[in-house]
């Protein structure tokens, strides 16, 4: 490796590092604003449950799919792919199915209507193919979702379900999907232009929106 390479690689590592920072930091304030399950009705458990499932069944596969069509290096679509893979052999929209059928929150129309508009947004946003900024987005997402299933476990166990499956297998997977999409932005960075902070994080503020909407729209 040439100095010149060397060097560019230190300061796109560097660049991640307050990238992950930043998103860490955005994470730990989605996860504060959660209101408490303890005081939440079934009502309300049974909401957030169906519009989390609204979202994620049919769109996750969807975003990663964008997040590799727009990558430009081998070893980010290799990450990317890896990820891809797991979500279609483990069926991991069954597995969102089951756990919300099992906590009595099968999405209705009502549901899939109350997050149409920010899902919308994020789906726009993915269509753009834009790889540096949907890695980010990405990244974001997997490390909300790892730190965010205790919780959403919480719900499902007070709406009386045993059903564990999917809260369980991405409490873990997610871990290292998050450092993979990490590594895939190492690897975009290097092919890419410096990107304005308002580009570089446009999905992640989008796909809070759609967060805090899932949680709140009670």
């Amino acid at each position: 490796m040439t100095s010149v390479a060397a060097g560019l690689v230190t300061a796109n590592e560097s660049k991640t590092a307050s990238i992950q920072a930043h998103l860490d930091r955005a994470i730990e304030d989605l996860l504060a604003s959660l209101p408490n399950p303890r005081e939440l009705s079934a009502e309300q458990r049974r909401g957030i449950i169906a519009r989390y499932t609204a979202v994620l069944e049919g769109n996750f596969i969807y975003w990663m799919t964008g997040a590799y069509i727009s990558a430009g290096s081998d070893e980010a679509r290799t990450k990317i792919m890896d990820n891809l893979r797991e979500e279609v052999r483990d069926c991991h929209p069954g597995m969102m199915r089951r756990f919300a059928i099992a906590a009595q929150a099968t999405p209705t129309e009502a549901d899939a209507q109350a997050v149409y508009p920010d899902l919308m947004n994020v789906r726009l946003f993915i269509g753009r193919l834009s790889a540096v900024p949907i890695v980010v987005t990405m990244a974001f997402f997997e490390g909300f979702i790892q730190r965010f299933m205790p919780y959403l476990a919480e719900l499902a166990q007070r709406q009386g379900s045993a059903e564990m499956e999917y809260t369980d297998v991405h409490g873990i997977c997610d871990v290292t999907h998050t450092q993979e999409l990490f590594r895939a932005l190492d690897a975009e960075m290097a092919l890419t232009p410096p990107v304005p902070a308002n580009e570089l994080y446009e999905g992640v503020e989008l796909l809070r929106t759609l967060i805090q909407n899932i949680v709140v729209n009670n």
